[in-house]
Order: structure tokens, then C-alpha cells, then sequence
């Protein structure tokens, strides 16, 4: 029951954020939204922002959880990247609440909300540094490149988000994927995994 109160908090506050923006969100919406007392919620969390938080943690666990059994049920380099990215994409897709409040609202919910997303940021970009460089032979690109890739494809899911596109976001995959493979193995490499995709994308249309 208590963990029942909690997750409704954490989904309210995903569903009021997307709604009104974190500035907006106040404890009365977020409770009257979980059906949850007053009580209820400080039990569980000091503030708006301890909430918040919170909730930004848990998407990001189950983002990261959807990302690694996507990854960890492939062995070909390419096919697990592909597929990590690919299940990123379906999971904002799938939950925009949660994907506005961790891509959007995290920039205007305080310095700590801005680290988290950074940490977030970070943790991708090491995932995919250590695991793109088997695309190709040495000399391999340096470390900055992944986090370019990954402030790259941060900036397209924002702005689609923003434009309120996010069913949208999984039919970006081929020229993300482009995007992976060009600097690791190469443009021939890049441009096959893009014209597959596509091909891919074009059947099940």
C-alpha cells in the first residue's frame, strides 16, 4: 500500500510537470492527481523538489533498465547499439509524461535536477564510447565524440519533445544510428546501416 502511494506520487508528478511545467507543479496538484492526502505525500518526500527528483530517478532506472536488456540480447556490435538506441527511443515514446519531465522540465527544476541529467548524459556517453569502438579498427575517435553524439541526440529528442512529436521519436533510428556508426567505423559503415534501417522501416509501414 505504502509503495502503491509512493509510485502514484512519482506518476503524478510525471503527469503534472508534463502538463503545467516543474515552475507550475505545486504539492496541491500533485496530490489532488494521485488521489493521495497531504500526508500522504510528506511521508514520502520533504518538497516539490525532493518529489521531483524522485520521479526523475525512476525513469531514468527503468530507461537504463530497457536500454540493457535491449543491448544484452544481442552479440553483434551494431545489432546491440542498435538495438540499445532503438529501445530508448521506443521508451520515450511510449511514456511521454515522463519523457518531457526528465528531457524538459529537468533544465527549470534547480541545479540538482541539472546534475542528474548531466550524470544521465555521462552514463550514455561512456555506454556508448566503450561499446562503438568494436564497429571499427584502430585508431578509434576519441572519448569527446561519444558525448558529442550523445548532447547531439539529447538536442533532436528535446526539440521534438518540445514540438509535442515524441510518438515520432523510434523513426528517427536510421539516421541516429548514422550518426553512431559514421565517426567509429567510418562512412561506407554508416551509410549501409542507414539504407537498412530504412529498408527495415519501409516493410513494416
Amino acid at each position: 500500500m505504502v509503495e502503491n502511494q509512493r509510485e502514484r506520487i512519482l506518476s503524478a508528478v510525471a503527469d503534472v510537470t508534463s502538463v503545467a511545467g516543474y515552475r507550475e507543479m505545486s504539492v496541491e496538484d500533485v496530490i489532488v492527481t494521485a488521489g493521495v492526502s497531504r500526508r500522504t505525500f510528506y511521508e514520502h518526500f520533504k518538497n516539490k523538489e525532493d518529489a521531483f527528483l524522485a520521479a526523475f530517478d525512476a525513469a531514468l532506472a527503468q530507461l537504463l533498465s530497457a536500454v540493457r536488456e535491449a543491448f544484452e540480447r544481442e552479440k553483434d556490435a551494431a545489432d546491440r547499439l542498435r538495438a540499445g538506441l532503438a529501445a530508448f527511443l521506443d521508451f520515450i515514446a511510449r511514456e511521454p509524461a515522463f519523457a518531457r519531465m526528465c528531457i524538459v522540465e529537468a533544465l527549470a527544476a534547480g541545479s540538482e535536477a541539472v546534475n542528474r541529467r548531466n550524470a544521465a548524459m555521462a552514463t550514455f556517453a561512456r555506454f556508448l564510447d566503450e561499446n562503438a569502438r568494436a564497429l571499427g579498427t584502430p585508431p578509434h575517435p576519441p572519448q569527446l565524440t561519444a558525448e558529442t553524439i550523445v548532447g547531439g541526440i539529447y538536442e533532436v529528442i528535446y526539440t521534438r519533445v518540445v514540438r509535442g512529436e515524441i510518438r515520432e521519436l523510434p523513426r528517427l533510428l536510421p539516421e541516429l544510428m548514422y550518426s553512431v556508426v559514421l565517426p567509429y567505423a567510418g562512412p561506407d559503415a554508416a551509410l549501409t546501416e542507414y539504407r537498412r534501417l530504412q529498408q527495415e522501416f519501409a516493410k513494416s509501414a
